[in-house]
């Protein structure tokens, strides 16, 4: 199986945001404050992220405010601050002055974010929060499909850099539909062209995978390694596939450590 304009290659590999939106929502299942988003972005840090993103959501599903504050004080890699186009947002990241920030539409009953943001709709509000923002020293990303429209909408507003929606390749590659997902590739291909010529810093995320369980025989690249592999791509954002990949390659070593840590326990009671 071959994709067009695929290059597979590490040199110029894009930079590699990191979301931990979905540890914060396991934190919250439960209440209190374990485990920590803090903990699992300075992890990450160590692990190679050169960037760490967060979405503080008006509903606080995941992240919460106290979190912000401690990964501006605790984090000394880009923070990556998503938010809706909103007063409220607006003010939080003033105060915050993130190095970067995305804009991304919001709707209270989607359990993550589902498009792009319509920056031609909302032009005025968009053109004024890339404004107040640039203003405040953050780099301004708008989170948009890879639509020629709304990548032209994005740089008239001022916006420095566009994130490229890539939910709908993902899905298609998670579904083995090879002539959509070569479909999809060729779009966003086109997007980072047609942003690159205007100026525009070009990144790429959301719901790109690294491995495919039970793929069709031959190896299969992955969602997130076709993405990489586009030269255009300067950054690439991934959260929930990457905390769920952490879930099994961590999960061994998480039962040794607890069991471990109850047989010491038992030595310790029986001495």
């Amino acid at each position: 199986m071959t994709f067009s304009g695929l290059h597979l290659t590490a040199l110029d590999a894009p930079l590699l945001g990191v979301n931990i939106d979905h540890v914060a929502t396991v934190r919250n299942a439960r209440g209190g404050r374990f485990p920590d988003p803090v903990a699992a972005a300075l992890l990450a840090v160590e692990g190679g992220a050169d960037i760490i993103t967060f979405h503080l959501r008006e509903d606080r599903r995941h992240i919460r405010d106290d979190d912000v504050l401690r990964l501006k004080e605790s984090v000394h890699v880009p923070l990556n601050f998503e938010a809706a186009v909103t007063d409220e947002m607006l003010d939080i990241i003033e105060r915050t002055a993130p190095e970067h920030v995305c804009l991304v539409p919001e709707r209270r009953q989607e359990v993550t974010t589902e498009g792009g943001l319509d920056v031609i709709g909302q032009f005025d509000r968009v053109r004024d929060a890339c404004v107040r923002l640039g203003e405040a020293g953050s780099r301004v990303s708008l989170f948009i499909g890879a639509d020629p429209a709304q990548i032209d909408a994005a740089a008239r507003a001022g916006a420095p850099c566009v994130e490229l929606h890539t939910g709908p390749l993902a899905h298609a590659w998670w579904d083995r539909d090879h002539a959509a997902l070569e479909r999809e590739l060729q779009r966003l291909q086109r997007g980072l062209l047609h942003a690159t010529s205007l100026g525009l810093r070009t990144h790429a995320g959301h719901g790109l995978a690294l491995s495919q369980p039970e793929a069709d025989g031959a190896d299969q690249p992955s969602s997130a390694a076709l993405v990489a592999a586009l030269p255009d791509v300067h950054e690439l954002h991934i959260g929930h596939a990457l905390i769920g990949h952490a879930i099994f390659v961590g999960l061994k070593q998480a039962i040794c450590d607890f069991k471990a840590e109850a047989i010491r326990a038992r030595q310790a009671g029986r001495a």
